[in-house]
């Protein structure tokens, strides 16, 4: 099965899906291509691909990407070849994504064999402190974007099929992995 978690920027995904795969190994992890800079302690093919946006675009034009999106300017993207190879090995995979990538797995893949959860901060005042917190060297400008965006990401969240609000990671990694777990016993009997 597919495991599709989004949330807005500052909201935790990243922090979450890491404790999972630490927990759950035998979850496969399917790094993102994207076009945005490397930043400082990233590594390239276990935080993502970095690519310039002109072989992006050229994926793109060849149909390499299950799914893809640009937000705040840079393209995000996910290997079609590489989720279908591992779906194929009978493993379930994990994506990090966007909203606008989620909608496109939801027009590609049966509901039945995908689960989206949606990761959302305890309110707007807890996400812009997170946001401020991280240090990146935001401008103010980008900082309202994204809580711009992540005014619309959060109406996007009825169309998933969990909410969890991440009010502490311990807790809310425990209840992301009691949803899979319950989804694998859906889908896969045990």
């Amino acid at each position: 099965m597919l495991i599709v978690i989004s949330g807005p920027s500052g909201s935790g995904k990243g922090t979450i899906i890491k404790e999972i795969m630490k927990k759950m190994p035998d979850l496969i992890y399917s790094v993102s291509y994207t076009t945005r800079p490397k930043r400082e302690g990233e590594i390239e093919g276990k935080d993502y691909f970095f690519i310039d946006k002109e072989k992006f675009e050229k994926l793109i034009e060849s149909n390499f990407f299950l799914e893809w999106a640009k937000v705040y300017d840079y393209y995000y993207g996910t290997s079609k070849e590489f989720v279908i190879d591992k779906l194929k090995e009978g493993k379930d995979v994990i994506l990090e994504i966007e909203i606008q990538g989620a909608r496109k797995i939801r027009e590609i893949y049966d509901k039945k064999d995908v689960v989206f959860i949606f990761i959302a901060p305890p309110d707007f005042k807890e996400l812009e402190k997170r946001i401020l917190n991280r240090k990146r060297g935001e401008t103010e400008e980008e900082i309202k974007k994204r809580m711009d965006f992540a005014k619309k990401e959060i109406e996007e969240s009825k169309n998933y099929d969990y909410i969890v609000i991440n009010d502490n990671i311990n807790k809310s990694t425990k209840r992301v992995i009691n949803i899979i777990n319950k989804e694998r016993r859906k889908i896969h009997g045990y």
